[in-house]
């Protein structure tokens, strides 16, 4: 039994990998010819059988040989695809390169290209966690009877402010000692981190001074998420021509997708990847619908970052993730 399904993990990873180079559907006879499988042409008839049986390759048209699905393809990638250690002159080629950054908008300019160069995919960087900015002081200044100022001052001296309309009758005093006890709770933290703490102050309140509370503190959350270093760096996205074929209709709904880079900033978010781990998202597991026809390797290469490259399902995931896994753990090496 367990040599049954070594044989035909061994013929899926046959299969994924000639569709993965050539675009065509993979028969019986191109498999004996391209590899030496140890078996008839009737066994791995069989097996081919057995493997669309398990939902793992499925026939595109009558005529034609077989191709991988979402799910063939997650199996290869758990139980066939062997990592391979980058060559010797792509290890120095890679240090050359990230050595001589000046800063860390340079590096990571100097990754995305890189990773977008070595893989033939859309390659994509999420800044350093550690950028975000932290809040020095947050200052409340009534201009009017139902109009107030919101100020944010950030460590780095920047000054974001807005004129808001609030609740008529509330006094000059009260918005002083609201100011006093939003900078006890929100001095220091960054300005992604604001909306669990405020959410608790809030809470903490009695039901009627909530809704004063909360008029300010919203307008606090929208200040600091103008500040927030919460992008995207990418390269290679003409690297998407070259696979148009394989997102058929999909591509326009795709482009949006990593022009607008809002959901790839929530995929990123949903990785949960310690630095230098990889992770694998292929098709339907992703959840935007616009990326059902693409996969992703990604890699943390920070505390809550990552890097990751985007291409369809038909790509070459030993390149891809040795690739991605490699220049994650060097990029978290000069960042140290």
């Amino acid at each position: 039994m367990r040599e049954t399904e070594d044989r035909k993990l061994h013929i899926l990873g046959a299969i994924v990998e000639d569709y993965v180079a050539t675009r065509e559907p993979v028969g019986s006879k191109s498999l004996l010819e391209r590899h030496e499988l140890g078996v008839s042409a009737a066994t791995v008839r069989n097996d081919m059988s057995l493997l669309e049986e398990e939902g793992l390759i499925h026939q595109p048209h009558t005529s034609a040989g077989r191709v991988p699905t979402d799910k063939g393809y997650r199996t290869f990638v758990d139980h066939v695809a062997t990592i391979k250690p980058l060559s010797a002159p792509e290890r120095r080629a890679i240090r050359a390169l990230l050595e001589d950054a000046g800063d860390v908008e340079d590096l990571l300019a100097r990754t995305v290209r890189l990773l977008a160069q070595l893989t033939q995919q859309v390659a994509m960087v999420q800044y350093p966690a550690r950028r975000q900015a932290r809040i020095r002081h947050v200052e409340l200044v009534k201009v009017a009877d139902s109009l107030l100022l919101v100020v944010l001052i950030l460590e780095s001296g920047r000054v974001d402010q807005r004129t808001v309309p609030v609740m008529a009758g509330r006094p000059a005093e009260y918005y002083a000692a609201l100011r006093d006890h939003l900078n006890r709770v929100v001095a220091g933290r960054e300005v992604t981190d604001l909306t669990a703490p405020l959410g608790d102050y809030l809470e903490s309140l009695p039901p009627p001074e909530r809704p004063a509370a909360a008029e300010v503190a919203e307008t606090l959350v929208a200040l600091a998420a103008s500040r927030a270093e919460d992008r995207i760096m990418m390269a290679g996205t003409s690297n998407i021509a070259r696979s148009a074929q394989d997102f058929a209709r999909d591509v326009e709904p795709l482009l949006d997708v990593l022009e607008e880079q809002l959901v790839l900033l929530r995929l990123f978010t949903e990785m949960h990847v310690s630095p230098g781990a990889v992770e694998v998202r292929i098709g339907s597991e992703l959840e935007d619908r616009a990326l059902h026809s693409t996969a992703v390797v990604g890699a943390g290469y920070g505390a809550g970052s990552h890097l990751a490259i985007l291409g369809p399902r038909r790509m070459d995931y030993v390149t891809g993730i040795s690739t991605v896994q490699a220049i994650a753990r060097y990029v978290s090496r000069y960042l140290e």
